[in-house]
């Protein structure tokens, strides 16, 4: 798989920005993520393995979208990155890429938990 920086998971500064610095909200926005997110990888799974480019193209884009605007810097890139080698055609791509995003999901989920200590 191509290198993709996964070294920031939450850019905590734009999640402030987009709350207006209300850390109920940012954990609120958050978890919300997280769940969504969650559903996503399993439907991106399902697309994956059926060799679905649009499906895989759709699911990525709309996730992208919603984890960039929160700060969820590297699971946009690697959405990013699902979404360009889906367009490929190069799904084992988009399979790593789909692993190494579950992982992330997961490091926000905790980041959530952090929120309101």
């Amino acid at each position: 798989m191509q290198a993709i920086d996964t070294s920031v998971t939450l850019d905590k500064e734009q999640l402030r920005e987009v709350t207006l610095d209300d850390p109920e909200l940012m954990q609120e926005i958050l978890a919300a993520l997280v769940d969504d997110t969650s559903q996503q990888v399993q439907l991106l799974e399902g697309a994956i393995q059926a060799r679905d480019a649009q499906g895989c193209m759709r699911l990525a884009h709309y996730s992208k979208g919603a984890c960039a605007n929160v700060g969820a810097v590297s699971a946009a890139a690697l959405l990013k990155h699902i979404e360009t080698r889906a367009a490929a055609l190069e799904f084992q791509e988009c399979s790593e890429a789909l692993a190494a995003l579950a992982q992330q999901v997961s490091l926000l989920r905790e980041e959530a938990k952090t929120l309101t200590s």
